[in-house]
């Protein structure tokens, strides 16, 4: 007789569940798990990053990722509109706010994060909910009621100019709206980019018709029941029918302050991803692992694998030991990619800058002991995919480092192994040619294949350009 299988239930229903089932599927989980994900939200799992097309217009389904269909047709129990409350790790019980209570054998916290609110005067009614006029920019309920409420011609106020703030913005204007985008910080998206960075990538964003006020902050929205405006905090008023709010994650840790999970700024986890409390793991944006917690979704990807390898015991030494962060994205029309640190800790750290004043592009690495520890790059992403897999590989810079920060130097430099193209789902170029020598026509083709794409979407172009080059083309018809 078979041994009885154990449930394991997944608190949570974003990004990081998301890769997690992924991986455990690919290990056969399921031959020895029941397995049961709760969700907040009334759908299945969707890609976080790509909420601004559901902003502009899209279809929700655009960006759902595994619809309940995927969830049915592997036996895998789905349970959305479902808030967990707690967990009872002495009776191994999972209670919801609805009052119901489920028996577990293991269980994973991938709660997420909370956005950040500020307490705003004026923001809130006298029951306590956001006025008529005001959104937290977080989920794909909040992009469908931002554009339903949103006209053209409307004033927005974005406050936040972090990735997903600036997104949100680029859409509104590029919807008919007068958008000003207002940070607290000098520069824009200063966790990824330093002064003279986020400088260039506010130049561009104004030049395609957006306004910034960096260095401030809204003390008070105004209006006579609809929002009309708000006041910043040199007095400086401006005229508002929408307000965006986009300031940025904390680490959710509700369901494990409640369960009595230890944390710190996030769930405490060691290398296995597991919680001090035996039975209870997590993962995502919501654990600290060695000090460090993560906002974006690479470490949790990286994290599911690790924890897919010891659920399923495919491979019981598998650790996780820690992420090194990079991004290439496109922020609001331009692109960016940051990786490692953006300032010189040491004062042995080489530094190298490019500024391109005209064009509004930058340049930067950091460098110690001949390793790349930090880069980035504002307008001009051209040796952003070999700059990362020196990052990823540890593998020595150029002689002359300015080598580096030219695309087609660093390409030739790029040492040993093969030069990774998706570095969320690490596909390489090799395995991208493969797919499209095999019969892939387009780049979904190859996402579709090999998941490249699948992620931030940044690598998209270059994988259209793969394709090109070495799809095969049809044969000519012969002639008399």
């Amino acid at each position: 007789m078979p041994p009885r299988k154990k449930n394991l239930m997944i608190v949570g229903n974003g990004m990081a569940t998301c890769r997690l089932l992924d991986e455990l599927v690919a290990r056969k989980a399921l031959d020895r798990y029941e397995l049961t994900v709760f969700g907040e939200e009334p759908h299945g799992a969707y890609n976080r990053i790509m909420l601004g097309k559901v902003l502009d217009g899209g279809e929700p389904d655009v960006i759902v990722t595994k619809p309940r269909s995927w969830y049915e047709s592997r036996g895998i129990r789905l349970l959305t509109g479902q808030r967990v409350s707690r967990l009872e790790p002495s009776a191994r019980r999972l209670h919801t706010e609805s009052g119901e209570s489920y028996h577990y054998d293991v269980a994973v916290l991938a709660t997420g994060s909370n956005p950040m609110v500020p307490a705003i005067d004026g923001m809130s009614g006298e029951d306590g909910e956001l006025r008529n006029g005001v959104f937290v920019y977080r989920t794909m309920e909040d992009c469908m009621r931002i554009r339903e409420f949103s006209r053209a011609g409307d004033n927005a106020v974005v406050l936040g100019g972090g990735l997903l703030g600036l997104e949100a913005a680029k859409v509104l204007s590029d919807r008919g709206m007068h958008v000003t985008i207002v940070h607290l910080a000098h520069g824009l998206m200063n966790t990824q980019l330093d002064f003279v960075g986020g400088s260039m990538l506010q130049r561009q964003i104004e030049n395609a018709g957006l306004f910034v006020r960096t260095g401030r902050t809204i003390d008070a929205i105004v209006g006579d029941g609809n929002v009309e405006g708000v006041v910043l905090d040199d007095g400086e008023c401006l005229a508002a029918d929408v307000v965006v709010v986009s300031c940025g994650v904390r680490p959710r840790v509700d369901v494990a302050r409640t369960s009595k999970i230890p944390i710190n700024k996030g769930i405490l986890v060691n290398d296995t991803l597991a919680t001090q409390v035996p039975g209870v793991y997590a993962i995502g944006e919501c654990v600290e692992h060695q000090g460090a917690t993560y906002g974006l979704v690479a470490p949790a990807w990286e994290q599911a694998e690790v924890l897919a390898d010891v659920l399923t015991g495919a491979n019981p030494q598998a650790r996780y030991r820690g992420s090194k962060l990079y991004a290439r994205l496109k922020v609001a029309g331009v692109e960016v990619a940051s990786l490692g640190i953006i300032e010189p800790v040491l004062d042995t750290d080489e530094v190298v800058q490019i500024v391109e004043e005209r064009k509004n592009a930058y340049r930067k690495v950091i460098i110690r002991d001949r390793k790349l520890i930090g880069a980035q790059m504002v307008g001009n992403t051209g040796a952003a995919a070999a700059l990362i897999n020196m990052f990823d590989r540890g593998d020595p810079m150029p002689v002359d480092p300015l080598e580096a920060l030219c695309a087609f130097t660093a390409g030739g430099n790029a040492s040993a192994g093969p030069r990774t193209v998706c570095n969320c789902m690490k596909i390489t170029e090799d395995a991208i040619i493969e797919c499209v020598k095999a019969g892939a026509c387009t780049a979904d083709d190859v996402s579709g294949q090999t998941r490249a794409g699948t992620g931030c979407g940044s690598c998209k172009s270059e994988i259209e350009s793969l394709v090109t080059l070495h799809a095969k083309k049809p044969a000519l018809a012969a002639t008399a």
